[in-house]
């Protein structure tokens, strides 16, 4: 579902309620770092280049051994193309039993693409793994644009409202609880042709958000 690259529409960047006093933000963002530039398939090299900041930086961010400024996660949001609050969600503590397993509705991952009237939720705990879920939320008129294609396997369900699907040459009007499967690799594109507001939970492997 998520367009990835020059497909992905840019939206604006809001700042988190509260950030450190002293500019500087928790090691573990790194690790978040490190999970999204992979599921976009960035290498460090890239990232550096779309940020200004240099290839050991970056690496020593990645693995909690440099500090984060607030400044330079926006530089790092911006190239992958989120919202700075995508790194600033409340984590469940280590020893929490739910850690790496449940996700709880008011802490999911958010990005909205305003342009495009779509807000996609991260549904699974972390990028790291093999599979990625996320609930994806049209409002009506939503239209992903051209067909895109990127290196993924992908299913989903429709759990509210209605939406229209192209993969390659075939067309799909799907209702409430239909679902579909397909090669990402093939150009596909998606509409939410009604009224009311879509929402479509997809799984992608691996993770391309």
């Amino acid at each position: 579902m998520s367009l990835d690259g020059a497909e992905r529409l840019r939206h604006p960047v809001e700042l988190p309620g509260q950030l450190p006093e002293d500019g500087e933000v928790d090691d573990q963002l790194g690790v978040q770092v490190r999970e999204l530039r992979a599921a976009k398939g960035q290498t460090l090299q890239t990232l550096a280049q779309n940020t200004g900041l240099s290839v050991g930086y970056l690496s020593q961010c990645e693995r909690g051994r440099s500090k984060l400024t607030v400044a330079n996660l926006l530089r790092i949001a911006r190239a992958l193309d989120v919202s700075i609050n995508w790194f600033f969600q409340t984590p469940a503590e280590a020893n929490d039993p739910e850690s790496g397993i449940i996700v709880r509705a008011k802490n999911r991952r958010r990005i909205k693409i305003s342009a495009a009237g779509l807000v996609e939720e991260l549904l699974s705990p972390s990028l790291s793994g093999p599979l990625e879920l996320i609930m994806s939320i049209l409002e009506p008129g939503a239209d992903s644009g051209e067909a895109y294609s990127h290196k993924t396997d992908e299913a989903g369900v429709v759990v509210a409202g209605e939406l229209e699907l192209w993969v390659g040459e075939r067309h799909f009007h799907l209702g409430l609880g239909d679902s579909f499967a397909f090669s990402g690799t093939i150009p596909h594109r998606w509409r939410n042709p009604g009224e009311s507001t879509t929402q479509v939970v997809w799984a992608l492997t691996p993770p391309s958000y």
